[in-house]
């Protein structure tokens, strides 16, 4: 492994190289050595420094390995000079995220995806493949040789297979639009759970629903979203949404390639950040999740934070959660949870419960409802959260939580409300009988 120590990462250089190690051996390849050097940033035509580059050379010998992995996205000149100095393959961080994408993808979506992703990222690349090969010149004109011709070759099936994975995702994408019309009819609200790979959402998401998704201590088991039903203790039903997992230095565009992932993101309510506490970079991954997050434009969401795997042996002598939030830097809702031993459930569930409330305005409250106005008792129960129902000789009285947004024409009928809504109720029965 080839990497680059840059002044101002947030990353200890051992972390990160512990982390490509794991991706390296999720793709059954054995790590044999690792190299570092400290840089203020890569150099643009090799990566690091010719000596370093001498310095890996001459391990070839005594550790026999016959690929180097870079630490970093490498640019198509740092690839093919590399491979040239070095005398064996070179691929870098990206190419082995692609490769455990590839590994973990089970719809037919998802593989779409992949290799969407893959031929997006080798596509300016493919020069790397015919260097050997090179222009031919006949008479002073320049003649196209077997390289220049198989390249284009190359470039235009690449093309033309990507526009056809573009074509059959945006008819998946369509289907998948017509089940998210009926849900924002439905107006279901949507919890999203995000965060690094392997910190437990897939465990989560089967321990609140029941569900059986692929859930393994491995990195991205699951890159395909799942949406399941869970019911709030207040008797509120939501989606659940489990997401592919993010990790350090992946590059946005392999997320973007996953549209079906990001659209779940951006159309849910409220976001469940899944933590690993027990890791010992937690707080490198909540910073990088939270970048992640930005890139995507999805910064804007409520945000619980779920400090996941606190029954873990070892992590007993935190003594409170107030403790816990200020050693992650963490501000803003979070819950204690284990998905594994059930912890936490209940207050996580009144978290998401209050994080919807607020962030569609939700107001408690209580209406009575003539009998000749029965349209809209079964309009109430669509839009809000009934808590009870009862019925006396002037009509039917329900109390529950509405969206503001649907308040409007149960206004007149308000025999109980919180104050802010009790004097938009007051001031609408003005404006009435002016």
């Amino acid at each position: 492994m080839l990497a680059v120590d840059a002044h101002g990462s947030t990353w200890e250089i051992t972390d990160s190289l512990e982390e490509l190690a794991r991706l390296v051996e999720s793709v059954d390849a054995q790590v044999v050595g690792a190299v570092t050097q400290r840089l203020n940033s890569p150099v643009s035509g090799t990566y690091v420094g010719s000596g370093k580059v001498e310095e890996i050379k001459a391990l070839k010998e005594t550790l026999e390995y016959d690929m180097v992995v870079a630490n970093d996205e490498l640019s198509p000149a740092q690839l093919r000079n590399l491979e040239r100095l070095l005398d064996t393959k070179v691929i870098d961080r990206t190419a082995i995220i692609l490769d455990v994408f590839a590994r973990r993808a089970q719809t037919h979506e998802g593989r779409l995806q992949v290799e969407l992703a893959q031929l997006e990222y080798r596509l300016p690349r493919l020069t790397r493949m015919w260097t050997h090969l090179s222009r031919q010149a006949v008479g002073g004109v320049g003649v196209r040789g077997p390289g220049e011709t198989q390249l284009e070759s190359d470039r235009r099936e690449a093309q033309k297979r990507i526009s056809f994975i573009k074509e059959q995702l945006n008819e998946v994408h369509r289907h998948r639009e017509l089940h998210r019309g009926h849900r924002r009819q439905s107006e279901t609200p949507i919890v999203a759970l995000v965060g690094y790979t392997n910190a437990g959402k897939s465990t989560l998401l089967n321990a609140l629903s029941g569900a059986d998704v692929y859930a393994e201590d491995q990195l991205f088991a699951t890159l395909d979203p799942t949406t399941r039903r869970i019911e709030l203790n207040d008797g509120r039903t939501v989606l659940l949404t489990d997401t592919v997992g993010f990790i350090n230095k992946l590059p946005t565009f392999l997320i973007a390639a996953f549209r079906a992932t990001l659209e779940e993101i951006h159309e849910a309510t409220v976001l469940v950040h899944v933590l690993d506490v027990t890791h010992p970079n937690a707080r490198e991954h909540m910073a990088t999740v939270t970048e992640v997050l930005e890139d995507l434009g999805a910064d804007d969401k409520p945000v619980i934070v779920a400090l996941n795997k606190v029954d873990r042996a070892g992590f007993a002598g935190v003594p409170s959660l107030d403790e816990l939030m200020e050693r992650l830097e963490i501000a803003g809702p979070s819950v204690a949870t284990s998905a594994q031993q059930g912890i936490g459930f209940d207050a996580l569930r009144d978290a998401i419960a209050t994080a919807i409330d607020e962030e569609q305005g939700m107001r408690t409250v209580q209406v009575r409802i003539p009998y000749d106005r029965a349209e809209l008792v079964e309009r109430f129960y669509r839009a809000a959260s009934v808590d009870s129902v009862e019925h006396d000789e002037d009509g039917t009285v329900l109390t529950g939580r509405i969206p503001d947004r649907h308040l409007d024409p149960y206004r007149q009928f308000v025999i109980h409300d919180e104050p802010a809504v009790l004097a938009g109720a007051a001031a609408a029965s003005r404006e009435s009988a002016a």
